[in-house]
């Protein structure tokens, strides 16, 4: 298959699992880049027998580490994959299609709708899950990633296209992974907030549960993909009123940071 002047870009730590499935879906790229931040389950070694160059980078957080992946590609035009994310058939022929005019036209960036498998088969009606909109695809000179460490965005100007074909998306093989990735997560947020001086304000934690269960519930209608959409909207609140909790001990306990930095590095998930 013909290859297009692009770089497929990954960031990694112990994903075994799901890298081969990742960069295989991507055939038209003309190098895949995976940024890898000490994994020792084989990922850098299944990664490479899958085409990729591995770059080994101590992990900075999620928006610095997608910036120091795009000054390692070797092509101006890169599309970001999580490792548990993949391409599906008629994406990967929309891109075929489209990408080379687009790629010499002015456009900075372009959107991308991700499809959510969740408890091993897709969510039928929860929006977030059925056609999100996420800015994958840019030109390395005309965008950059925000700088936070969780819940990066890619940030740019100008009039961006949306492909119609959408991708994949794991959304994590059980809920003890959920559950682990909220704590990493969280801990992560509540950091930035520290560093911001965001003001502390447990009085909403009561409505900040409420109101993100409803939003994601009733809104968002999770509750059409019935006992999934509750566990859903359920976790999604607790994330929210979780961060806050945790922000407040940290505001209320500073040494509780260094220790708990400490007990999620043990596990693998300060990263």
């Amino acid at each position: 298959m013909p290859t297009l002047p692009l770089t497929l870009a990954v960031i990694t730590f112990n994903e075994a699992d799901s890298i081969a499935r990742c960069l295989d879906s991507v055939p038209f790229a003309a190098e895949k880049l995976v940024v890898d931040s000490g994994s020792d389950d084989g990922t850098v070694a299944i990664a490479q027998a899958h085409g990729a160059r591995v770059v080994h980078q101590d992990w900075l957080g999620f928006g610095p580490q997608r910036n120091f992946a795009t000054t390692q590609c070797a092509h101006e035009w890169i599309l970001v994959l999580d490792a548990d994310e993949f391409l599906s058939p008629a994406l990967v022929a929309e891109m075929e299609r489209l990408l080379p005019a687009m790629m010499a036209g002015e456009a900075p960036a372009a959107w991308l709708r991700r499809r959510t498998v969740y408890m091993g088969r897709p969510m039928r009606w929860y929006r977030p899950a059925v056609g999100e909109k996420l800015a994958r695809l840019y030109h390395r000179d005309r965008a950059r990633w925000s700088d936070a460490r969780v819940h990066e965005s890619l940030r740019f100007t100008g009039r961006a296209p949306t492909f119609d074909a959408p991708f994949d998306h794991v959304n994590n093989p059980t809920l003890v992974h959920k559950q682990l990735k909220v704590l990493r997560y969280a801990e992560l947020k509540c950091r930035d907030w520290l560093e911001k001086g965001k003001p502390v304000r447990m009085w909403q934690a009561p409505f900040v549960y409420l109101l993100a269960f409803v939003k994601d519930y009733f809104a968002r209608l999770a509750f059409l993909d019935g006992w999934r959409g509750f566990m859903i909207a359920q976790t999604a609140a607790s994330y929210a009123l979780y961060k806050r909790m945790r922000y407040y001990e940290m505001t209320r306990n500073p040494p509780s940071v260094a220790r708990a930095g400490t007990m999620l590095s043990r596990h693998g998930l300060d990263r």
